[in-house]
């Protein structure tokens, strides 16, 4: 099983749809969490834009890399999916295989009525889906393997 920690500034929005993704895509050969670098409450926006594909996100915690970090956690893969001057501020855990910058836009920053916010989380989640799908494809193996 591949351990894989999800990054993003809050762990708000991408870091979490990522872990969902990489749960259900990824199946019993990974195990997905996500942390962010300041905490936040859950991006209301990604809860609605998560749910209209099946994906109930309303629960969901947020959680510090910082504490994970502190915990001594281990991951095979840390994926930073926040911007990389943000991603250079996260810890660097010890027996990390590889470490991965996905760059992606941070929903904090979106503009416009509330549709139009929500149609640009809808194009960042199938991003990340994406990004996820992309990501079992390249490390299957490796995950079944280990």
């Amino acid at each position: 099983m591949l351990k894989v920690l999800f990054v993003c500034v809050h762990n708000s929005a991408r870091s979490q749809m990522a872990q969902a993704f990489l749960r259900q895509i990824g199946g019993e050969n990974f195990l997905a969490e996500s942390a962010g670098l300041e905490p936040a409450p859950l991006n209301p926006l990604m809860v609605e834009a998560m749910s209209e594909i099946g994906y109930d996100s309303s629960e969901n915690q947020t959680h510090s890399v910082f504490d994970y970090f502190k915990e001594g956690r281990r991951y095979a893969m840390v994926v930073k999916v926040c911007d990389e001057i943000n991603g250079q501020r996260c810890p660097i855990f010890p027996l990390t295989l590889k470490e991965f910058n996905w760059n992606l836009h941070d929903p904090e920053i979106f503009t416009g009525s509330h549709e139009e916010r929500l149609e640009q989380m809808r194009v960042l989640r199938d991003q990340i889906k994406e990004h996820v799908e992309n990501f079992v494809s390249e490390f299957a193996e490796l995950a079944a393997s280990i």
